[in-house]
């Protein structure tokens, strides 16, 4: 059936669930004058992805959507463009996307991977079974920011933790590591936050992300109201568990919303996000706007109001340091893919070199 045959509030209607809006049905318009249907990604694997339209689940070959850079290939949570005539059917083309989830990848030539595509609210699963890698949850939220998404931290299996005291004090150093973003306690045994996060979930597309073990699938069961993903047991002695999803499936929430529910992520690498680092640090940011020098480095600088508020006890040591870590990172993420801000650190580094073999031999020349 081609998209001529829907009218146009019908087609939005039998869409709306999806996250079909009068501006996508606009970015559409050249596609459907070619006869092409309208629907979103549900599921990616392997040259081909699952594209729920408003005649159904399409089977569509990718090959016109998988260029040679990772960052444009299709993904789930994309609006497609889909040729429904013939066999095999194709992907011919998506829609600009409105905000995407990109970590890199373990990849030596540091790649970027999309993970997800139109999502409003990302959803970062922590589980309470487990100490809390405070380290980890900065690093989720840089890319959750970077990504243009709405990010909130959802404290799974809180049933674990019986004593308020306790629960109260984790929450507050959650929310001392994530300024602006909702900290919420949930509990998929006893039903604890469940109604609250469905609440948030109900508006626009959300992208669930965690490590293995922290209670995804069951989460998302629990949004679903039903066992639709297979959730195992996580081990004692750390509280990891293996990979219950291991692809990306986008699922519509029979409260509203669409839920993409992804893999555990062993590893979080950030990719080109200066700017969410920045406002998960936001604190840091704040005080460096103080500093006398526009450029300082925060190290021993006169007049460092970062270092100021450091030693009065306002800063935490940990989170100045992760903040420098994860800021390290991402400008080596960078320097691999950006000839020019690799040519200012080398000579940076020559400068470096330079001063401290000038401070060397000025020592000696003291001895002596």
């Amino acid at each position: 059936m081609s998209f001529s045959a829907f009218p146009q509030a019908s087609l939005s209607h039998t869409l709306a669930p999806l996250g079909w809006d009068d501006a996508w049905a606009a970015e559409f318009t050249p596609y459907a004058e070619q006869g092409l249907v309208p629907g979103r990604v549900v599921r990616v694997d392997r040259g081909q992805c699952d594209v729920l339209t408003a005649d159904g689940i399409v089977r569509a070959d990718t090959a016109f959507v998988t260029p040679h850079d990772p960052l444009r290939v299709i993904c789930t949570g994309d609006w497609a463009a889909v040729e429904t005539a013939g066999n095999p059917r194709y992907v011919k083309a998506y829609l600009p996307r409105r905000t995407a989830f990109v970590r890199s990848t373990s990849s030596q030539r540091s790649e970027g991977q999309i993970l997800a595509a139109n999502v409003d609210h990302a959803i970062i699963a922590v589980s309470l079974a487990v100490e809390l890698d405070l380290g980890r949850i900065e690093r989720f939220l840089a890319l959750a920011w970077e990504s243009g998404a709405q990010p909130l931290i959802v404290l799974t299996k809180a049933d674990l933790v019986p004593d308020p005291v306790t629960l109260g004090h984790l929450v507050q150093d959650v929310e001392t590591t994530a300024p602006g973003v909702q900290v919420l306690t949930v509990s998929s045994h006893t039903g604890e936050g469940t109604d609250v996060l469905g609440a948030i979930v109900a508006d626009g597309t959300s992208v669930l992300l965690g490590v293995s073990g922290a209670g995804k699938s069951t989460l998302a069961n629990a949004l679903l109201g039903t066992d639709v993903m297979e959730v195992q047991a996580t081990r004692d002695v750390d509280g990891k568990g293996r990979h219950t999803t291991t692809t990306r499936n986008l699922l519509v929430l029979p409260g509203g919303g669409v839920l993409i529910d992804t893999p555990g992520l062993r590893g979080v690498g950030l990719f080109d996000a200066e700017a969410g680092v920045g406002q998960v640090f936001s604190e840091i940011e704040d005080y460096a706007a103080q500093c006398r020098f526009h450029d300082c480095a925060h190290e021993a600088e006169p007049g460092c109001a970062v270092l100021a508020a450091l030693e009065s006890g306002d800063l935490p040591e940990r989170r100045l340091e992760s903040y420098r870590k994860l800021l390290r990172e991402n400008q080596r993420i960078v320097a691999k893919t950006d000839a020019r801000l690799r040519s200012e650190i080398r000579r940076d580094w020559r400068l470096k070199s330079a001063e401290g073999r000038a401070n060397y031999s000025a020592k000696r020349g003291n001895r002596v």
